[in-house]
């Protein structure tokens, strides 16, 4: 579907263009997120991947899938942001996926707090294995893709999604210590 589109595009059909920011919006947002950890910059650093993408159009070859060449985009337009902001990597929001909603009072507060928890987690976590969890995980993109995402080797994807879900394991174990000793 996504080849139509790009020859469509190509071909003159500006308003087909739509179709790619309805398809990968979404992920695009969340990825930025895991990067710059700040929703108003996720939503500049998606919109200037999209002009990117647009731009950059006629030099897409088709050796990949588009998502994995566009969401690669996304993440050195994310990185960029981080690099010439500064910024304080915090304040990460899960709130736009949330992982149920539970019909019980008790259930409800039990999973604010689970997801307060994994978003405490993911914004200690480094850019790096944040992004690389949310990829394998609320993604479903392949070691494959990931590696073509971030520009790692094979071997680089593995090491730091290995290392992201045991420094995710060990934040997780403190926080649940400290909400322990605390409650």
């Amino acid at each position: 579907m996504d080849e139509i589109y790009i020859r469509k595009v190509l071909s003159g059909d500006v308003e087909s263009y739509r179709y790619f920011i309805k398809t990968y919006k979404d992920m695009a947002f969340s990825v930025a997120l895991s990067i710059v950890k700040e929703e108003h910059l996720a939503e500049d650093a998606v919109q200037d991947a999209f002009i990117k993408c647009y731009q950059s159009l006629s030099s897409f070859k088709g050796k990949s899938k588009f998502s994995t060449w566009f969401y690669r985009i996304v993440v050195h337009v994310a990185f960029n942001a981080v690099r010439h902001k500064k910024l304080d990597l915090v304040n990460f929001d899960l709130s736009q996926h949330d992982i149920s909603h539970e019909d019980s009072v008790l259930d409800e507060i039990i999973a604010h707090e689970r997801k307060e928890m994994i978003n405490d987690a993911l914004t200690i976590l480094p850019a790096r294995e944040s992004v690389a969890l949310r990829l394998f995980y609320l993604e479903e993109q392949s070691m494959d893709e990931i590696q073509e995402i971030m520009g790692w080797t094979l071997a680089n994807t593995k090491v730091i999604l290995h290392r992201a879900r045991k420094n995710m394991q060990i934040i997780l174990s403190q926080l649940i210590k400290k909400a322990e000793y605390y409650g």
